[in-house]
C-alpha cells in the first residue's frame, strides 16, 4: 500500500511532526548527556563503598573478617585452577582502602575515568575471585565503569570544574 505524500496536508503534517520528533530527540540527548554521567558515577560507586565499608573496624583498622577472607577463603578462580591472594594482607588493605575512596572519588567526579578504569580491573579480579557473580553484579558493574569510561564524568564534576578553571588560566596567560 503506497502512500501519497504529494497531498499539501499530508507533507505539511508530516515535516512538523518530523521537527518536533526532532526537537524532542534533540532534548533528550541533551538531558541524558546531563544526567547520564553522575547518575552512573554514583550507581557504580554505591555497591563499592558499602563493601568497603565492611572491611574496616575503625579508622586504618582493618576487620578480622576481612584478613580471614582475603588469606583463607578467597581465591583466584583461573583456568579450572584456584590460586591464594599473593600476600593477602597487603592485598586485603589495599582492597579496603581502594573500596572507600575510589567510589567517593567517582561520586565527585575527580579523575572520573581513571577511578572507572581502577573499579573496571577490580571488578575483573571480582569476577576470577566469585566466578557466579558476572549476571547479577560484575557485567552491570562493568558495563556501568566502561560507560563511565567512553561518557566522561560529565558537566556535574569536579573534573569538569578543574577543566573550566584551567581554560581560563590559560587564557590569562597568553
Amino acid at each position: 500500500m503506497n502512500v501519497d505524500t504529494s497531498h499539501p496536508r499530508l507533507s505539511i503534517s508530516s515535516s512538523r511532526i518530523g521537527k518536533i520528533i526532532e526537537t524532542l530527540a534533540s532534548w533528550l540527548t541533551v538531558i541524558g548527556l546531563a544526567v547520564a554521567p553522575p547518575m552512573l558515577r554514583i550507581a557504580l560507586a554505591v555497591p563499592f563503598f558499602k563493601s568497603g565499608l565492611t572491611r574496616w573496624d575503625g579508622f586504618l583498622s582493618l576487620s578480622p573478617s576481612t584478613e580471614f577472607l582475603f588469606s583463607d577463603m578467597f581465591k583466584l578462580h583461573i583456568f579450572g585452577n584456584e590460586y591464594p591472594f599473593p600476600m593477602p594482607d597487603v592485598v586485603a588493605h589495599l582492597v579496603g582502602m581502594a573500596e572507600i575512596t575510589l567510589p567517593i572519588l567517582l561520586v565527585l567526579g575527580l579523575g572520573t575515568r581513571f577511578v572507572a578504569l581502577a573499579l573496571l580491573v577490580m571488578t575483573g579480579i571480582i569476577q576470577l575471585t566469585v566466578p557466579e557473580g558476572w549476571a547479577n553484579f560484575h557485567l552491570p558493574w562493568a558495563s556501568m565503569a566502561l560507560a563511565i569510561m567512553a561518557l566522561g564524568p560529565g558537566r556535574l564534576s569536579l573534573d569538569a570544574v578543574i577543566a573550566i578553571v584551567s581554560k581560563r588560566e590559560f587564557r590569562k596567560t597568553k
